[in-house]
C-alpha cells in the first residue's frame, strides 16, 4: 500500500504532479471544446427554427454526420487533415515542410464540432419548451426584442438546456482521452507513459479512472447548483 501511495508523491520518484498537470489539460482542452460546442450548437439551433429550408437542411445534415462518425475518427481528420491543409497553405506562400497544427488546437476543435452537433438539439428543444403565450405577453407590454430574450427566452431555455448541456460536458470530458492520440500529454497519456516507464499498468490506469470520476462528480454538483439556481430565478420571476 506505501509503494502505490508512493506512486503519488510529488517528490522526484513520484508521478503526482504530473497527472495532476495532465488533469488539468484534460479539464482545459475539454473545456475549450465545450464551450466552442456551445457557440456553435447555440447558432446552428438558432438556424434550425429560422425557418429558412437551406439552413435548416444544413443543419441537419451536421448533426447527423456529426452524430453518425465515430468521434476518434473527427479528431484524426482534424489533427492530420487540419495539419495537410496548413502544410499546403504553407507551401502556397513559400514555406517548406510538414507544418503540424497544435494537439491542444485540433483536440479542442474536434470536441467542439462534435458536442456542438448534440447541444444545438438540446438548445433546440429548450426553445421548443417555451409556452408561446409568454412571448406574446412580453410583446404585448412592448418589450423590444433584446429584452425579451433577455428576460423572458433565455432564462427559461438556460433552465431547460442545463440538464441535457451537463451530460454533454460529461460526454466532452471522456472525449478528451481521445485526444491522447495526438501526443497531447491529457490525463490518459500520462498515465500511458507512467505506466510504461513504472511497468505499473494496472494501478496508474485505475488511477487514472479515480481522477476522472473525481471530476465528473465536481462537475455533476456544480450543474446540480446551476439547475436549482436558475429554477428558482424563473419560479422568483413568476411569481413576481
Amino acid at each position: 500500500m506505501a509503494e502505490f501511495f508512493g506512486l503519488l508523491s510529488f517528490g522526484p520518484d513520484g508521478w503526482g504532479r504530473s497527472l495532476l498537470s495532465a488533469a488539468g489539460m484534460t479539464v482545459a482542452v475539454a473545456l475549450c471544446g465545450f464551450l466552442l460546442g456551445t457557440m456553435i450548437g447555440g447558432l446552428l439551433a438558432w438556424a434550425r427554427l429560422a425557418g429558412n429550408l437551406a439552413f435548416r437542411v444544413g443543419c441537419d445534415t451536421y448533426t447527423t454526420v456529426l452524430r453518425g462518425i465515430p468521434d476518434l475518427l473527427v479528431v484524426y481528420l482534424f489533427y492530420f487533415g487540419g495539419s495537410l491543409l496548413v502544410t499546403n497553405v504553407a507551401a502556397a506562400f513559400g514555406g517548406e515542410g510538414f507544418v503540424g497544427i497544435p494537439p491542444f488546437v485540433a483536440g479542442a476543435a474536434a470536441i467542439g464540432v462534435v458536442s456542438g452537433a448534440y447541444q444545438a438539439e438540446v438548445f433546440r428543444g429548450a426553445f421548443r419548451s417555451l409556452l408561446p403565450g409568454e412571448i406574446e405577453a412580453g410583446r404585448s407590454v412592448g418589450m423590444s426584442r433584446f429584452l425579451l430574450f433577455r428576460r423572458i427566452i433565455a432564462p427559461q431555455i438556460v433552465q431547460h438546456a442545463l440538464p441535457g448541456i451537463g451530460n454533454i460536458w460529461q460526454m466532452a470530458l471522456k472525449e478528451s482521452a481521445l485526444i491522447s492520440v495526438t501526443g497531447l500529454v491529457e490525463l490518459l497519456r500520462q498515465s500511458q507513459i507512467a505506466a510504461g516507464s513504472t511497468r505499473r499498468p494496472f494501478e496508474f490506469f485505475l488511477i487514472a479512472g479515480a481522477i476522472f470520476l473525481v471530476i465528473a462528480w465536481i462537475s455533476q454538483q456544480l450543474f446540480q447548483y446551476l439547475e436549482k439556481r436558475t429554477a428558482r430565478g424563473v419560479r422568483l420571476e413568476g411569481a413576481a
